[in-house]
């Protein structure tokens, strides 16, 4: 997916963000992937050939801003590690355990979609499903 600069700074600007350079790569670069759902690590290592300028804090600032304002949804499904999605639409996650991958998965889920608010008298509030096995390219690989 491809956006232009303008196009980025009305998102930051749109979330009360100020669009500095920094967080406009940060932002290109998980919005032109959309479904990569990278760590700040990642992000650090695939930006800092291209911006010197980069720190790892700076990554981890931007990301903390970006989670504050809703821009994007974190992912954790396996200990600590965080990885981010900018789809911050209800749905859920496939974690593959050979190349841990993490894809987007759109099933009909009633208490995600927020059709079904409680369970046996609880209020939900946050839906977070995943699933773990093994994707369909690490299948391919495998049988050829």
């Amino acid at each position: 997916m491809i956006i232009n600069l303008k196009t980025l700074k009305d998102i930051l600007k749109k979330k009360d963000i100020k669009p500095t350079y920094h967080r406009l790569k940060i932002l290109e670069y998980i919005a032109k992937d959309i479904g990569a759902h990278p760590t700040v690590e990642m992000i650090y290592d695939i930006l800092k050939d291209e911006i010197p300028t980069v720190s790892i804090t700076t990554v981890y600032n931007t990301m903390s801003k970006f989670l504050e304002k809703e821009l994007v949804s974190p992912v954790i499904i396996t200990g600590t590690e965080v990885r981010y999605d900018y789809n911050t639409s209800p749905h859920h996650h496939f974690q593959c355990k050979k190349c841990d991958k993490i894809f987007d998965i759109d099933i009909e889920c009633p208490f995600a979609s927020g059709k079904k608010k409680t369970v046996y008298g609880h209020k939900i509030e946050d839906v977070h499903g995943y699933f773990k096995g093994i994707c369909k390219n690490c299948l391919k690989s495998k049988k050829e």
